[in-house]
């Protein structure tokens, strides 16, 4: 017979994804003990292993608050920094035969570089190989089925039997959050009609580390990231219907439809990997709540934004070192699942995230609408924004994570 796993620890935090990790090595760091509960792994199809993996097309542009926390954690350090690409300027371009533009720069931000830009699987590499050597994290896997509430903890039930119980359970577990619908904790959602289409292409001409976005009007956003060499990152926030053409499209296609936009500046794109086109739905995600009796949510559990800006992961490290911080910072007396302790974490995210909400999407609806006075005036005000160095600062300022 079967015995069942009842396991005590100080936090649960359910997730399977770079902030999950990045949330229990913060808590080990501190000296909580942790139980990080992920799904079940599910056995891969044997290959052969290539001696070069090949560029992954999802890829995250981190912030300052991102390298901080990860450098904090002794995770960058082990990342592959032959695979991350330093961020040193952004081109934004508007639509139209007056397009405006806006560009930025790290020397005018008087920062050594604006973002980086980090594979996927790099960064969850890095993050396993830091797990592996962590103390006080203990890695289940199984399926959650209940969270029970009790005076002095909260209870993870898991499918079979097994059981963590914690003073605080931590919601890292994606958009579709199991510990978020456990709290009937109510959502705001809105899809944009839009999908992310993402893919990776050698470009002829160098980048020189700039990113460049193009505001298309009805064709959506259109965004080019700087991978290491001559090599960029294609997120292209298209609407539905043609997200179904791009991805029927050979990346060769695809290619073709981007020099419209990039050629004088990048020339001739060539895929990297010809049959690797993905997309993923765009939407807006608001929990009317980032806390709950004994809980909290971090990442996407708790905000989903359009990626126009790049910044919802890291929305989600900021609020990894905000909980950590201010669990850290609690009275003596209170446990780190109070709830006068959580109410702190929520409020101290509050105005990062409505900021971050407010941007991206009053950018996407300002510049989705396919009417020509509007066109004129947005084009005008990327002009006319780029010719204010005090609000530039500003907004660089907080995109960085300064």
């Amino acid at each position: 017979m079967r015995r069942m796993m009842h396991s005590h620890s100080d936090v649960c935090i359910v997730g399977n994804g770079a902030i999950a990790k990045t949330t229990a090595l913060a808590f080990a760091q501190v000296g909580q003990s942790v139980t990080l509960l992920t799904p079940a792994s599910v056995p891969a199809a044997a290959s052969a292993p290539a001696l070069v993996p090949a560029w992954d097309v999802r890829v995250f542009a981190l912030n300052h608050t991102a390298h901080a926390l990860l450098s904090s954690l002794k995770v960058w350090g082990a990342l592959d920094a032959e695979r991350v690409a330093p961020v040193d300027a952004m081109v934004v371009s508007g639509d139209g035969a007056q397009a405006g533009g806006l560009g930025f720069d790290a020397y005018g931000a008087h920062v050594g570089t604006l973002a980086w830009i980090i594979e996927d699987r790099n960064l969850n590499q890095a993050l396993d190989a830091a797990l592996r050597f962590a103390q006080n994290v203990n890695q289940v896997q199984g399926r959650a089925s209940r969270i029970e509430w009790r005076s002095d903890a909260a209870v993870v039930h898991l499918d079979g039997g097994d059981s963590i119980t914690a003073a605080l359970v931590v919601g890292a577990d994606g958009a579709q959050s199991w510990v978020r619908g456990q709290c009937d904790i109510g959502l705001d959602y809105r899809s944009y009609g839009q999908r992310g289409v993402v893919s990776n292409f050698e470009c002829e001409k160098p980048h020189h580390g700039a990113a460049h976005q193009w505001f298309t009007g009805a064709d959506g956003i259109v965004a080019l990231l700087p991978l290491p060499g001559n090599r960029v990152s294609l997120v292209w926030s298209a609407p539905d219907a043609l997200a179904d053409v791009l991805e029927a499209e050979s990346a060769g296609q695809l290619a073709e439809r981007l020099a419209v936009y990039c050629q004088d500046k990048l020339g001739v794109l060539t895929p990297v990997q010809p049959e690797l086109v993905r997309s993923f739905p765009l939407r807006l995600m608001r929990p009317h709540s980032m806390v709950a009796p004994r809980v909290a949510l971090v990442g996407d559990a708790a905000h989903v934004v359009h990626p126009m800006a790049g910044h919802g992961m890291n929305l989600g490290f900021a609020d990894v070192a905000q909980l950590v911080k201010t669990i850290t910072e609690r009275e003596p007396q209170r446990g780190i699942g109070d709830e006068r302790v959580l109410a702190r974490y929520a409020r101290a995210r509050k105005e990062d995230v409505l900021l971050m909400v407010m941007a991206t999407d009053g950018l996407a609806r300002l510049f989705g609408a396919d009417i020509e006075p509007l066109r004129v005036v947005r084009n005008l005000g990327l002009s006319l924004l780029d010719k204010l160095p005090g609000l530039k600062r500003r907004m660089i300022s907080h995109a960085l994570g300064k």
